[in-house]
């Protein structure tokens, strides 16, 4: 996309701070959401990511007012809204499937809550015309949705929920209908939305990608819980469980068993070696977390100094993927593990069968 267009005066709003406080939500014997408690930032980006069945989708339709809480409390700039209907919260929803109206023109589906709010017709036309101008979509009023691609359809489903000035906006896998190419644009453009209009954003999305690309924070859920809340860098780099370390990127997991410290290093038997990582030393046995991108052959150039692990590998499985490389490789105890690296980078192409040996700084592993 070319230069950035500023949200217009009208539109811009100081995004409301949100309290979670012990949700939860049961169907009958099943729990879908077991005592979530999150603080939201006012203007933040906050994901809530997880599979399905986490209670992410649970939790945001709770703070929209669609569900009922069994037990626990949501606040909207301090204020309980528990009791308040859907349409009393002010609060703008967009959601996978745009849910836009076929026989309304676009100019009439962007003002449609407008017009519900019973604002004047000149004053919905001007809002709407700003609306289109921040979604890119400047001379599409007359359009039908028929008429637009999907990209242009979820953007028409973003102006609507923006256009009434909400201080919160959700959205519940907004982009999960579009291609790969298309989707990844639209992340952007979402990310330039927040940061233009200054509202608080609460996203659901299963696509980890997705949510490391566009949060300030991410409350990863599994099982109705909070798995790990925090910023993308904190989630990736420092998970603090095996669920966060697999489900947040691919990672390697290796079954670790602690042997003591050195030299301000943990220590830990894994894939038939001595190891050392950077981690406090949990109580008994662990899973020894690295990312794949973290592993880099000897003599391959590495960012940074340090101590640093080395393990004798053999390739099994070598992928060129187009902008990196994908290596499967066995320690010599069987154990399997994934090394990624870019493509071009200088360093030469390994192939199925051939020894090699692997190093890594004792930093990047972290015990879990």
């Amino acid at each position: 996309m070319d230069g950035a267009v500023l949200a217009p005066p009208g539109l811009r709003a100081r995004g409301a701070a949100v309290t979670l406080r012990d949700l939860e939500k049961r169907y009958g014997p099943v729990g879908a959401v077991a005592g979530v408690s999150i603080d939201i930032r006012g203007g933040e980006f906050l994901t809530l990511l997880g599979p399905s069945g986490s209670g992410k989708t649970t939790t945001l339709m709770m703070l929209a007012g669609f569900e009922t809480p069994n037990a626990g409390d949501i606040a909207i700039d301090g204020a309980s809204v528990v009791d308040l209907p859907p349409h009393r919260r002010n609060i703008g929803m967009v959601f996978q499937n745009y849910a836009l109206f076929p026989h309304l023109t676009v100019a009439e589906n962007i003002g449609f809550p407008l017009k519900q709010r019973g604002v004047p017709k000149a004053e919905r036309a001007r809002l709407v015309g700003e609306a289109l101008d921040l979604v890119r979509l400047p001379g599409y009023g007359a359009r039908y949705p028929r008429q637009l691609s999907g990209g242009q359809q979820q953007r028409v489903a973003l102006a609507r929920a923006i256009v009434f000035r909400p201080r919160l906006l959700l959205m519940d896998e907004p982009l999960g209908a579009l291609d790969k190419q298309l989707r990844e644009a639209l992340q952007i453009e979402m990310r330039r939305l927040h940061g233009e209009l200054g509202i608080t954003f609460v996203y659901v999305t299963h696509d980890q990608a997705e949510a490391l690309t566009m949060s300030d924070r991410i409350a990863v859920m599994n099982e109705g819980r909070v798995a790990q809340l925090g910023t993308p860098e904190a989630l990736y780099d420092r998970p603090a469980s095996r669920f966060v370390a697999g489900f947040i990127g691919e990672t390697n997991l290796l079954p670790a068993v602690p042997r003591g410290a050195q030299d301000g290093l943990g220590l830990v038997e894994a894939a038939g070696a001595l190891l050392r990582v950077g981690s406090t030393q949990p109580v008994g046995p662990a899973m020894l977390a690295v990312r794949p991108e973290r592993l880099r052959f000897a003599g391959s150039p590495g960012p940074g100094s340090g101590p640093e692990n080395r393990l004798a590998v053999t390739v099994t499985e070598a992928v060129f993927l187009g902008e990196s490389r994908r290596y499967l490789l066995a320690a010599s105890d069987g154990t399997r593990l994934v090394l990624k690296e870019p493509a071009g980078s200088g360093a030469r192409s390994h192939a199925p069968g051939e020894a090699a040996e692997i190093v890594w700084l004792a930093e990047d592993g972290i015990l879990v």
